[in-house]
C-alpha cells in the first residue's frame, strides 16, 4: 500500500518544474515520432526514434523520485534519491544531444527542454542542501 502524499509536496517547485518537463517531453517525442517514424529507403527505421522515448521514460520518473526523497527519513536513503534524480538529468542531457543530430524539424524544440533542465538543475541543487 502507498503512503498517503503530503499536499505540500506538490507545491515544491522542484516538483513543479519536474511535471513542466514531463508535459515538454512528452510534446517533444509526439514532434520526433511524427517526423522519424516513416521508414528508411533501406528499410530500417531511424535509431533516433528510440532516444525521444527515453526521454519521457527519464522525465516520467524524476517526479516520483523527487517525492520518494522528500518523504524518506534517513539520510543515506535520500541521497539514494537524490543520486537518482542527478542520473537522470544528465541522461535527459546526453538525449537531447544526440536528439539535436537527428534529422526532424523537432530538434528547434530541444533547446526550450535543456533552458528548462538547466532551471531544473539549479533548483535541484538547491533543494538538495535542505538534506
Amino acid at each position: 500500500m502507498l503512503p498517503t502524499i503530503p499536499s505540500h509536496l506538490y507545491e515544491l517547485p522542484i516538483y513543479k518544474k519536474a511535471i513542466e518537463i514531463i508535459t515538454l517531453s512528452q510534446n517533444l517525442s509526439q514532434y520526433f515520432i511524427e517526423d522519424l517514424s516513416e521508414l528508411k529507403s533501406d528499410g530500417s527505421e531511424d535509431v533516433n526514434i528510440y532516444f525521444s522515448g527515453d526521454i519521457v521514460q527519464q522525465s516520467v520518473s524524476l517526479a516520483p523520485e523527487i517525492l520518494k526523497a522528500e518523504l524518506e527519513h534517513y539520510s543515506e536513503r535520500k541521497y539514494k534519491h537524490l543520486l537518482s534524480i542527478k542520473r537522470l538529468t544528465y541522461l535527459l542531457h546526453k538525449n537531447c544531444s544526440r536528439l539535436e543530430r537527428a534529422n526532424s524539424n523537432g530538434k528547434d524544440y530541444i533547446a526550450i527542454l535543456r533552458r528548462e533542465l538547466k532551471a531544473f538543475r539549479k533548483l535541484q541543487h538547491t533543494w538538495a542542501l535542505r538534506f
